[in-house]
């Protein structure tokens, strides 16, 4: 099948030039190079004369004296054509890429993209069913019938990728036509994945002038074309955030001399019982809206959150000190400063949207069921508590479970159980009737839901939990989000380094995802607990294990 390299303007004017030609061309800042009739570059200052050999075509370069005023082009020509240093890659997907993420195709920007035969297959071997996999594959399919519809020419010439509006993607999508006369020894042809290492195989001797590379979320498929000397990579675009020791913690440390650096122009006020400051310089324009600040050096340590960012000057707010039994939230008190922003999180009415990070035992779970306890209970501001979560098992599945929807769920969210026991114990002169009579009424209120019924569904007035949010990927977390109606607050709690779905890294998480696109909305807020509460024995093996 002729694959055509892209061609430059330059490889156009160039006739009758050997195989393999190596030629330096300076190309001066700012100035282009004129070709209207030879590739011959004239210039008034003395330049040196390259002479192809075996043709009378001379190239003209600057003199070496102009060398750092411009930029040196390396140009090689081939049979395949002529391509500068920016050479086309040519992307083979692996059918698992597509399947991750059906919009794939068109994350490469200007590079080809290439679709084995067997991988068409495997598309349509996963389109049946309901699941997101088989989703995804339909989506892929239609997409690809969409681009077919602009095929004007021959498919071995290839579709542009940009035909349905990604105009990103500047390169092309090629579909195998033909086998390719490669056989490797070391694997058997019969299964699917080595008949796509027998193609790139194929198309990295074909045309040995590109880089082909093999994209594939397989390990073993990436080390088996590694073994083979194939370059092959992972699907990188889909991740948010290379390292996540850099992602957004919504917390930030104030310097020790704040005080003093910004007493010039610091300004505060008393405003609907708390207390403001105004702050301005390099420090607020890095500074994002409901991010916490805080500063434990001096006798009392100050916390507040940033409520407006406008160029090089924040205002920030007081919060209410949650480590004082006075502002308790359902009985629980904040242990410490991460649960004390986030119960300022949970319990804000302006906060429609809250994601909170953070190793087993933070609290997360407890400070979400206080809040919600307390905002539909006592405020009545919502009318019941949603909770779900991925049904993603740690070990083997125990296999389908009887019962109704909440029945079915019960098992999953035992978490649920553990900590509504807590915030119901009560006082201890509560008879034991009242306390029942206090759990049932609770329960009254809590409604537990799969995800698997969610779609086209609209919450309105619910404080809505999403446990275990990191096994979601980010489509999945998309449609939860916007199922949110009026009055409605949605909490999604996890911790990143416990991913139990294939696929799915801390880099790609849907929890990390909703972390650094909602960072900076004046509606949503953000915190990573550090520090565990759940006990000593706990604490201590999140350490060492």
């Amino acid at each position: 099948m002729p694959l055509p390299s892209a061609p430059t303007k330059l490889g156009s004017r160039l006739k009758n030039i050997p195989d393999e030609l190596e030629v330096d061309v300076v190309i001066p800042n700012k100035k282009r190079l004129s070709r209207k009739s030879a590739p011959k570059v004239e210039n008034k200052e003395a330049s040196v004369n390259t002479s192809v050999p075996g043709t009378d075509e001379v190239i003209s370069t600057k003199p070496a004296s102009l060398v750092n005023e411009g930029r040196i082009r390396k140009i090689r020509h081939k049979r395949a054509g002529v391509e500068s240093g920016g050479v086309k890659k040519l992307y083979v997907l692996d059918t698992n890429v597509l399947l991750h993420d059906p919009l794939s195709l068109f994350r490469f920007e200007e590079h080809d993209v290439y679709l084995p035969m067997i991988t068409l297959e495997e598309l349509d071997n996963h389109k049946s069913g309901i699941t997101d996999v088989a989703r995804n594959a339909r989506q892929v399919s239609r997409s690809l019938d969409a681009m077919m519809q602009y095929l004007t020419g021959s498919i071995t010439d290839g579709v542009d990728l940009n035909v349905l509006g990604h105009r990103d993607c500047t390169g092309k999508l090629f579909i195998q036509t033909k086998g390719f006369d490669v056989k490797i020894d070391l694997l058997p042809d019969t299964k699917a994945d080595n008949q796509i290492l027998t193609v790139v195989e194929g198309l990295q001797r074909y045309y040995a002038d590109r880089h082909v590379v093999l994209v594939s979320k397989d390990i073993n498929m990436r080390l088996k074309a590694t073994a083979l000397n194939l370059k092959a990579e992972d699907y990188f675009n889909d991740k948010i955030i290379e390292d996540t020791d850099l992602l957004y913690t919504g917390s930030l440390k104030l310097s020790d001399d704040f005080w003093e650096e910004h007493s010039k122009d610091l300004q505060s006020w008393q405003d609907n019982g708390s207390t403001w400051y105004r702050i301005t310089g390099a420090l607020a324009s890095r500074l994002h809206v409901n991010e916490f600040v805080w500063l434990e050096k001096a006798e009392i340590p100050f916390y507040g959150q940033v409520c407006s960012v406008d160029r090089d000057t924040a205002t920030i707010r007081m919060l209410r000190d949650y480590t004082n039994p006075k502002n308790s939230v359902w009985g629980i008190s904040a242990s410490n400063r991460e649960q004390a922003f986030a119960l300022d999180l949970l319990m804000n009415p302006e906060i429609d949207f809250v994601t909170l990070l953070g190793q087993a035992g933070t609290g997360k779970t407890l400070l979400a069921l206080a809040s919600a306890l307390t905002q539909t209970m006592e405020m009545r501001r919502f009318n019941e508590i949603i909770i779900t979560r991925a049904t993603i098992s740690v070990g083997e599945d125990i296999g389908f479970l009887p019962g109704t929807e909440e029945e079915k769920m019960t098992p999953w969210l035992g978490a649920i159980d553990d900590n509504l026991e807590v915030l119901n114990r009560g006082d201890s002169t509560t008879s034991e009737w009242g306390r029942r009579a206090s759990n049932d009424l609770i329960r009254s209120r809590i409604r537990i839901k799969s995800m698997n019924f969610m779609r086209g569904r609209t919450f309105l007035n619910k404080f809505v939990i999403i446990d275990e949010a990191q096994n979601l990927t980010p489509k999945q977390m998309k449609t939860l989000i916007t199922r949110a109606g009026p009055g409605t607050k949605i909490v999604c709690l996890g911790n990143i380094a416990q991913i139990d779905t294939p696929y799915l890294t801390e880099g790609s998480s849907g929890l990390t995802y909703v972390v650094d696109r909602f960072k900076g909305w004046k509606h949503a807020g953000h915190i990573t607990m550090q520090r565990g509460e759940r006990s000593r024995l706990a604490d201590y093996a999140t350490e060492v294990l």
